[in-house]
């Protein structure tokens, strides 16, 4: 049967609803079908909210905002809705039936926008590892090939883009949650800027501030409206990014004039080996860069090399798990044990649980200096750092479960190479699908700017979409 809305983008969509050429609920009757479709090869959705969809898309007050009658999918962490199931992966929360009290900030702003939800999507326990396969609802697999893995934590949101489920899904990074399954999985998703989307009315920041809220989608239109959706400073947030001087959307067609761009290669701090087929993706990519009229040249911020990285991320890392736990135990009303959580997220909350408020501290002011010393780089005339976005191509399932935690942390680190020190500084970074391997594989590439120009992002991603387009490619596994 014949679907001619499902490789159009969000904002497409959201102008023929305004035509009358489509009505809301045909366009959330489509999204059903397809997600039904496909869904059991990937597993991508682990709670439908259909009926819940199906009555929204009819309801007269729906919002007439800008994205009136789209559907969208809400990851499974951060983002929550107003009673329906929040489970974060963890079994505890599942048994326990949890429900969303009320919805946070973001959704609150989905809502006012006109999308209507169609589900949330699976992700990792506590979105702590870069690979969506938590053992509570099994992997996600990769519509481009399920024996590997879509990336994570927002795997479930970029495997359901990817195939045309929606076009369009909520996702957020705490160290390249965002950008790496992007990348996996062929789509674009970029980490705002920290404090550029609020966490309310809950929680102040995400992870000590490396999380950030944000979304994937398959067009740099999409994701630009999508952020002047969401963005903006909410009553009691701790901070907030400075204001953008117009729409993110109109940036889409903005002229960037000539930048000067850096390209990094190797991987920060040496800490893991990247394959060929990554660093050829980077060096077309800055071939086409050049070709567009920047100045490209061999650079990146020499602290990024800092071999103490990874020691001060694990630290904000370990801390935000044991609270997380102990967060999880107030909810269901007892205290949370090792049998209620996998085993790699359990060393981290015991590794977090002995850091001193004095450790805590140091790390803090650690990062600080650390985020000043890049932005130094970015202050000395270079506009953006291009660097692959993963240091693989799209890896087999596994390696993540019934191994010494250690050795899975280990794992993690070496996958988010390229992108947790961007969560570090607070950056704003984009993952575009600009390559693909022989063996069909997507491989993204990453473009990093300096903060609170997202901008400036969306100018340059929109301007080598139109120069190497990539809406026509479509993975083997689709609705």
């Amino acid at each position: 049967m014949s679907d001619p809305y499902q490789w159009l983008d969000a904002v497409r969509q959201a102008e023929l609803v305004r035509a009358g050429e489509v009505t809301p609920r045909e366009l959330v009757e489509a999204a059903i079908a397809r997600a039904e479709r496909v869904n059991p090869a990937l597993n991508a959705i682990i709670t439908p909210l259909y009926e819940k969809a199906r009555a929204t898309a009819v309801d007269p007050r729906l919002p007439a905002g800008p994205f009136h009658g789209v559907p969208v999918l809400l990851k499974d962490i951060f983002g929550y809705s107003a009673g329906d199931a929040y489970h974060m992966g963890m079994q505890a929360l599942r048994d326990a039936n949890f429900l969303a009290p009320h919805d946070t900030h973001l959704v609150t702003k989905l809502r006012q926008a006109g999308f209507v939800f169609l589900g949330r999507t699976n992700a990792p326990e506590l979105g702590t590892i870069p690979s969506t396969e938590p053992l509570t609802y099994g992997p996600t697999h990769n519509p481009w090939d399920p024996t590997r893995s879509p990336g994570g934590s927002s795997g479930g949101s970029a495997a359901a883009v990817a195939a045309g489920v929606v076009a369009v899904a909520h996702a957020n990074d705490g160290g390249g949650s965002i950008r790496i399954p992007a990348s996996a999985c062929g789509v674009v998703g970029l980490k705002p800027s920290r404090g550029r989307v609020s966490f309310g009315p809950d929680l102040g920041d995400g992870v000590g501030g490396l999380a950030v809220e944000g979304c994937v989608s398959r067009s740099v239109r999409d994701t630009a409206a999508f952020l002047d959706v969401v963005e903006g400073l909410m009553p009691g947030d701790p901070y907030a990014a400075p204001p953008p001087r117009r729409p993110y959307r109109e940036e889409v067609h903005a002229d960037s004039g000539t930048l000067r761009i850096g390209v990094m290669v190797q991987a920060p701090a040496g800490a893991t080996t990247v394959d060929p087929e990554c660093a050829a993706a980077v060096g077309d990519a800055a071939a086409l860069l050049a070709d567009l009229g920047h100045r490209v040249e061999s650079s990146h911020p020499t602290a990024l090399d800092d071999m103490e990285t990874f020691q001060h991320f694990s630290v904000m890392f370990a801390t935000s798990t044991a609270r997380i736990l102990d967060a999880v135990g107030q909810l269901i009303g007892r205290t949370l044990g090792a049998e209620d959580v996998e085993p790699f997220n359990w060393a981290l909350a015991e590794m977090g649980s002995v850091v001193s408020a004095r450790q805590y501290l140091g790390t803090t002011d650690w990062l600080f200096g650390y985020t000043r010393r890049v932005a130094d780089w970015w202050a000395g005339g270079f506009d953006l750092l291009l660097t692959p976005t993963l240091p693989e191509p799209p890896w087999t399932l596994g390696g993540f479960h019934g191994v010494d935690p250690m050795m899975a942390g280990l794992r993690a680190q070496a996958l988010c190479a390229f992108t947790a020190p961007f969560n570090m500084t607070g950056q704003p970074a984009i993952s575009l699908p600009l390559a693909w391997n022989a063996r069909g594989l997507p491989i993204g590439v990453q473009l990093v700017a300096a903060y609170g120009r997202e901008d400036l992002l969306v100018r340059v991603a929109a301007q080598m979409e139109r120069a190497r387009p990539w809406a026509h490619r479509h993975p083997p596994i689709t609705a």
